[in-house]
């Protein structure tokens, strides 16, 4: 059975853990990744477009500087790409995310796992944690750096208003990222206090065993001999 030390520090890194999976269930959920205000003019006058859309659905609100707007349009991301370069660069974002999910959950697995075992030479114990762990930062990280480079390189949402409003042309975008985009961090910030707390543990039960080695190192010989 596990100290009642070891059992405490890693349901703490399982806390962590799990909030990982909380907060990127939120993320894959909420749809407030981007805000964009997009310039256009057509025919008959000029406005703007705001659009706000996540990895799944999105919103898009049409002003005008004279005239009747037209109505809100509520839209599927991937659905009304078509078959395009950003649709393609958005389906590997959402992977990514989903992946950084699953390997959360396995951290939250391993974490719970060891609170109640001592796997402690096997990959089922520290480095199995530190691995999922890892992985979790790295795929959240590429998702937030693929959609960035998608919606600024790519022009995402400048490709999502012309699906929308094909009769108009568009001119300068300006970006807002939210709280949904904003919400990686906090994943990231989660996996790292997850190992910090393995490696505080870790560094314990180390200076624990040298202590319990010092009374033979420095016990005399005779003493140690008899």
């Amino acid at each position: 059975m596990p100290t009642t030390q070891k059992t405490l520090m890693f349901l703490g890194s399982f806390l962590t853990s799990l909030g990982a999976v909380v907060v990127t269930c939120s993320i894959l959920a909420t749809q407030v990744w981007v805000t964009s205000t997009i310039a256009f003019r057509d025919l008959h006058s000029n406005g703007t477009v705001t659009i706000t859309y996540g990895l799944f659905r999105g919103k898009s609100v049409q002003e005008l500087d004279h005239g009747l707007p037209e109505l809100d349009k509520n839209f599927k991301v991937l659905g009304t790409l078509g078959d395009s370069p950003p649709r393609t660069l958005h389906a590997v974002t959402i992977l990514f995310l989903a992946l950084s999910l699953a390997v959360s959950v396995l951290s939250s697995l391993f974490t719970l796992y060891n609170s109640v075992s001592n796997p402690y030479q096997t990959f089922l114990g520290p480095v199995g944690v530190y691995t999922w762990n890892g992985l979790s930062a790295c795929f959240i990280f590429l998702t937030m750096v693929l959609f960035v480079g998608n919606t600024e390189s790519n022009h995402l949402s400048k490709e999502l208003s012309q699906k929308l409003y094909p009769e108009v042309t568009f001119g300068g975008t300006a970006h807002t990222y939210g709280y949904s985009f904003w919400l990686i961090f906090l994943v990231i910030v989660l996996n790292i206090v997850t190992v910090v707390i393995i490696i505080f543990y870790q560094k314990a039960r180390y200076k624990q065993k040298q202590e319990q080695r010092k009374p033979m190192e420095y016990a005399p010989r005779d003493g140690i001999l008899f």
